[in-house]
């Protein structure tokens, strides 16, 4: 009785094992096999195209030209504590008074002109708008022509004689005084650079006679 018992249980258990052993067979190559699959792609949206945007760029503000007898009006405005952010806060006048081309003896001077030519260049200058402004030609007036490119115009000759243009002018103020400029030769333009504004070359610009 006891042998059959022993006969009996061995093949259940062998049994038994290979069932669990062909289950964990199954398991394994279905995890394998669903490894092996690809993935399903995932749809791609063609991205939209960038939008253009404006230029942040202002365009070059152009400087009123003045000739002999004229008056022009050009904006005074500062930059902030950083150099950024141009305003204007008032406004200038300029009126070309004269432009007298003149030898050196003419200006009380033994200096001889390093371009080629003294002129002597009457201005009054006004502030027309609400805030004071502060005006310095020296070193910021360029002399050009056709065939010359910019450069510094402005001399020392005739300095502290008259009254001085480069001062504070608070509204309604005004001064006429003289510069003596070295250019190269009669006519051209003369430009004041002294502006804040990024997106101009020159504040005013003065049109010389040829004679």
């Amino acid at each position: 009785m006891r042998a059959y018992i022993r006969r009996a249980v061995v093949p259940a258990v062998v049994l038994s094992f290979a069932l669990v052993a062909g289950c964990s067979s199954d398991d394994g190559g279905g995890a394998e096999a669903s490894k092996n699959e690809p993935a399903a792609e995932a749809s791609v949206e063609p991205a939209d195209a960038p939008s253009e945007e404006p230029s942040s760029s202002a365009p070059a503000a152009e400087a009123p030209v003045v000739k002999v007898g004229e008056t022009k009006t050009w904006d005074y405005g500062e930059t902030d504590d950083y150099g950024q952010n141009y305003k204007v806060t008032s406004k200038m006048s300029v009126t070309v008074v004269s432009a007298k081309y003149v030898t050196p003896a003419e200006v009380d001077t033994t200096n001889e002109p390093e371009h080629g030519q003294y002129v002597e260049l009457t201005l009054t200058l006004k502030n027309v708008g609400q805030a004071p402004a502060d005006v310095m030609l020296y070193g910021m007036l360029e002399w050009q022509d056709a065939e010359h490119a910019a450069q510094d115009a402005t001399t020392l000759e005739g300095v502290g004689e008259g009254p001085d243009l480069d001062t504070t002018y608070k509204p309604g103020q005004s001064v006429t005084g003289k510069v003596v400029l070295d250019v190269a030769a009669k006519g051209g333009t003369v430009s004041y650079t002294g502006t804040d504004d990024p997106n101009a070359e020159a504040a005013f610009v003065v049109e010389l006679p040829s004679s």
